[in-house]
């Protein structure tokens, strides 16, 4: 069966990986160095099981950036690309999804579309009447970034949203789900069969509440930490109640990356008009814990409200959380600008920027230069170069994970 998966991110690549083991896959992006990696099986990202698999499996891979040779004779294409959200408009930017669904409809009539990119609910539904001609169903994925083939191997469960009364699009959810299942190792895969709107709320409303996990324990931590009180035993005493659990309890400077801020504003935005305290109660929540910690970093660093331009903020590392390669939306980057618009200087240890400059603030990549310059070094996961500058440094990793 060929397959083509449109977009290389970790949920693209992960998808494609995985589905050519047993399957022709071809892979699209318009990013042309992502393209040579992949031919040369070099991962473009940072994924352990991807690199692995990559170098040592049989796979029946190739990437292209031209869209006759990916989309032409294709059995499914997973549409996987970006879907950032627009705060102006309060509303995903499906632009790239209806770009490939454009493509599809010059090039292949007959294929099956799955969306794996997030999208607002009832979109599917929407642009099944935009494109009569093409089967579309979506699929959502519950991946982690730098554990996505690994998710993939060992999914947690796996959604169709396809249809509950057309024959044809049922049919096709249930062979896209036998490909999923035959490319994982986990044998007993809970399937679920509902109509899109139904699986896109699923997606929208998983991720809230991962992300409302994550504002709780950091809204504990907020409180013990004003009060003078150990917030580790408050939530390993917590945590050990089973219904709680101890998974999502390590408190940082936010929820960010890729998929909780947007997810939880397009949840907000879908309850427009619906009754609801909680879902904006989240967002914001995440936002105030960022302004607490940039006021804590900078009376940790004597900043009078007068004095910043003598004080000079270390960042180290810009990326979400441990093991990652992602900036985007990382919560550390909201705590920086916090910090610059009261005037103090700010100083960035990220080595994976070659640049001497990152949205205006200057980069130090040599770690040692980094502490000299540093007065209070802010790290929202602690790893072992800092333990010997811990009076320096100010996070609030507790547990030393995620």
């Amino acid at each position: 069966m060929k397959i083509t998966v449109a977009g290389t991110g970790y949920v693209g690549l992960s998808l494609a990986v995985l589905l050519s083991q047993k399957n022709d896959v071809v892979a699209i992006d318009v990013i042309e160095d992502k393209v040579k990696k992949i031919n040369s099986r070099i991962s473009p990202i940072k994924d352990r099981e991807i690199e692995l698999y990559l170098k040592t499996k049989p796979l029946s891979l190739k990437a292209t950036t031209d869209p006759k040779t990916a989309y032409e004779d294709s059995d499914f294409v997973i549409i996987s690309t970006p879907t950032n959200y627009d705060s102006e408009k309060n509303f995903f930017d499906t632009s790239h999804v209806e770009e490939v669904l454009e493509l599809g409809s010059k090039f292949n009539k007959k294929a099956t579309y799955v969306i794996k990119s997030t999208i607002p609910v009832g979109y599917t539904e929407k642009i099944r009447n935009a494109y009569p001609d093409l089967k579309i169903i979506f699929s959502p994925e519950f991946l982690r970034e730098s554990k996505s083939l690994y998710d993939n191997l060992y999914p947690s469960r796996i959604i169709i949203g396809s249809s509950t009364t057309d024959e044809g699009l049922i049919k096709r959810g249930e062979m896209f789900a036998a490909l999923l299942k035959e490319g994982a190792i986990k044998a007993d895969i809970p399937i679920l069969y509902m109509n899109p709107t139904e699986a896109e709320a699923v997606k929208l409303f998983s991720n809230t509440y991962l992300a409302l996990r994550v504002a709780y324990f950091n809204e504990l931590d907020t409180y013990a930490e004003l009060k003078g009180l150990n917030s580790k035993s408050i939530i390993n005493g917590v945590c050990l109640d089973p219904r709680i659990g101890t998974h999502y309890n390590n408190p940082s400077f936010g929820y960010g990356g890729y998929c909780l801020p947007k997810d939880t504003k397009q949840l907000r935005a879908n309850f427009k008009d619906v009754p609801e305290n909680l879902i904006s109660a989240i967002v914001e929540s995440n936002r105030t814990r960022k302004d607490f910690i940039a006021s804590e970093v900078l009376k940790k660093a004597g900043f009078d409200g007068k004095n910043g331009s003598s004080i000079t903020i270390g960042i180290y590392r810009l990326t979400m959380k441990s093991n990652s390669d992602n900036f985007r939306q990382s919560s550390i980057q909201g705590v920086m600008k916090r910090i610059r618009a009261q005037g103090a200087n700010i100083v960035i240890y990220e080595p994976t920027i070659n640049s001497k400059e990152y949205l205006g603030n200057n980069v130090e990549n040599d770690f040692d230069a980094f502490i000299q310059k540093s007065n209070v070094i802010v790290a929202n996961r602690l790893e072992k170069p800092l333990f010997p500058y811990l009076d320096k440094v100010y996070s609030r990793d507790i547990f030393n994970r995620d």
